[in-house]
């Protein structure tokens, strides 16, 4: 399975702002990008201008980047997206959200999205009675989402119950983290999303 294996913080750096990649190390004063908010590479100082394509391109790249996705598979999302009724841009954003290991990571259950797919990939979560290992899997209204029996005495799920509270909650889930569980009330509109994406940028590269 292809995937990501450079640097998370060289990321981070080519957008110009925190994507929040390697979870709490992006909050300390450890993180690259406070100690060189500028791009990598020798002539990542003085870069001229962007283009729009480029700036398009940037906002792809970034949206590709929180989640975590490649570009056929976010390319693919797009084309979903770009099917259904109601703004495309705003149909994207929505999709990204509704899989598996974005929920985990925004329920507070992960410290990034990157632990969060690997939580799921381990076969530590139970979607709705049944056990689901793949982190794209999408959830819908109603789901009921859970760490398995097993896997709660985990280090890493005893700090997160531990740390309930720390995080925000999106509107859009309900988390209850004594029993460490996910219940979805429905599928999260654009103005409840807060990643710092346009998403008309987006539709306007795929469209050329």
């Amino acid at each position: 399975m292809a995937r990501y294996t450079g640097a998370d913080c060289r990321r981070c750096r080519r957008e110009k702002m925190k994507l929040f990649l390697k979870g709490s190390k992006c909050e300390g004063p450890k993180c690259p990008i406070e100690i060189r908010p500028y791009p990598p590479g020798e002539h990542g100082r003085g870069r001229s201008k962007d283009s729009e394509y480029l700036l398009q391109l940037r906002e792809k790249q970034k949206a590709k980047r929180v989640y975590g996705v490649l570009e056929k598979q976010f390319r693919g999302y797009y084309t979903e997206a770009n099917r259904q009724q109601g703004k495309t841009g705003d149909v994207l954003l929505q999709i990204l959200e509704s899989r598996l290991d974005n929920v985990i990571y925004r329920a507070g259950f992960a410290k990034s999205r990157d632990m969060a797919r690997q939580v799921v990939r381990h076969g530590h979560v139970i979607v709705n009675g049944r056990k689901v290992d793949i982190p794209s899997f999408r959830v819908t209204d109603n789901d009921i989402i859970s760490i398995r029996e097993k896997s709660l005495e985990m280090t890493p799920f005893v700090i997160a119950r531990a740390e309930a509270g720390s995080r925000p909650v999106p509107a859009w889930i309900e988390v209850l983290s004594s029993q460490m569980r996910i219940l979805v009330h429905s599928l999260p509109a654009r103005a409840v999303i807060d990643t710092p994406v346009q998403e008309q940028l987006i539709v306007e590269l795929y469209s050329k």
